[in-house]
């Protein structure tokens, strides 16, 4: 089901396959804490940004390898809908090559990982 905030979407195995060609982008996880103390995927382009922290700082609270408005990013959350409403902002803000993983980290562990756990 697409989301209902009209974010371009990427599928959980074609994610998968970007970090297993460890090709360069930014998945930008906007869980919050405690959601991460239970699940977080481990790579090395994983930069950590929770929305509560987003909607106090706005802009402000992206990182600084999401300068270059032309970087490819992807935004993940536990199912979907915070990383598509992320992915919508940040393609209205400027950000050119966004999308949101579709089924958020839930989904990534039950098609490709289910040692990353359920929560």
């Amino acid at each position: 089901m697409a989301n209902p905030y009209g974010a371009p979407e990427i599928d959980v195995l074609a994610v998968s396959e970007k970090l297993k060609n460890n090709e360069h982008f930014i998945m930008l996880d906007v869980r919050e804490k405690i959601e991460l103390s239970r699940v977080k995927l481990d790579a090395d382009q994983l930069k950590v940004v929770p929305l509560s922290l987003l909607a106090r700082d706005q802009l402000g609270g992206l990182p600084p390898e999401m300068a270059d408005k032309e970087a490819e990013v992807v935004v993940i959350c536990h199912h979907g809908n915070r990383s598509a409403q992320v992915a919508v902002w940040l393609l209205n803000n400027g950000w050119k090559n966004v999308l949101s993983m579709a089924g958020g980290v839930d989904a990534y562990a039950r098609f490709i990982d289910p040692a990353l756990g359920f929560y």
